[in-house]
């Protein structure tokens, strides 16, 4: 398998730590993509993921799959434990749900901030920005921080009892607020707590 990608990113890092967590990570060749030059806009990246987007999986048949949801979905199923995306019915549909609820609610919205609000990779990448749309999605972001702080005010993972690629979506689009200079609002201790405690698993701290 490769795995293409840029290492640092939001994205890859969520691959990066699934894969990990399966204890795959030594059968995959990376493959550096350089986003911030524009290779991801080349026809060459564009004919294995026509959104321009990393990380993308390329399997040894040829097969291009990307979405980290997609990718993790494929992993998950090539070894045992521990299960990302949920054993029963309804465990698989509740992570899911806040998968998606994480992505559009955290992630997606501070890349947003980030693409539309700030310079983010300068006017060669950013061909079009929309401040007032970028600043909306800020505030987008710190709402989503509240809402997952309640969620983790009751149970210790993001989509329950054990930890999910919900988690890693979380953890990933924290990174990212950091790196965008969003800050996690102070009133969001359970959503810190549950932050240090993600940090120290052996796929994220390694």
């Amino acid at each position: 398998m490769k795995i293409h990608d840029y290492q640092g990113f939001p994205n890859p890092a969520r691959i990066r730590i699934a894969l990990a967590e399966k204890g795959l990570t030594g059968q995959v060749q990376f493959i550096a993509v350089d986003v911030p030059g524009g290779e991801h806009k080349t026809p060459k990246f564009l004919a294995m993921n026509p959104s321009g987007a990393v990380p993308v999986l390329e399997l040894d048949d040829g097969t291009t799959i990307s979405e980290c949801t997609a990718i993790t979905e494929y992993l998950d199923h090539l070894s045992g434990e521990p299960v990302l995306t949920g054993r029963s019915p309804k465990e698989r549909a509740v992570i899911h749900m806040m998968q998606r609820r994480s992505e559009a609610g955290l992630l997606d919205a501070v890349a947003a901030y980030f693409h539309h609000a700030t310079p983010g990779f300068g006017p060669e990448i950013e061909t079009y920005q929309c401040a007032e749309w970028g600043h909306h999605q800020k505030g987008r972001a710190i709402q989503g921080m509240t809402y997952l702080d309640s969620v983790l005010a009751n149970q210790p993972y993001v989509a329950g009892d054990g930890f999910s690629m919900a988690d890693i979506t979380v953890f990933a689009g924290l990174a990212y607020a950091d790196y965008a200079e969003i800050e996690v609002p102070a009133t969001c201790r359970h959503l810190k707590a549950w932050r240090e405690m993600v940090a120290m698993r052996p796929s994220v701290a390694g």
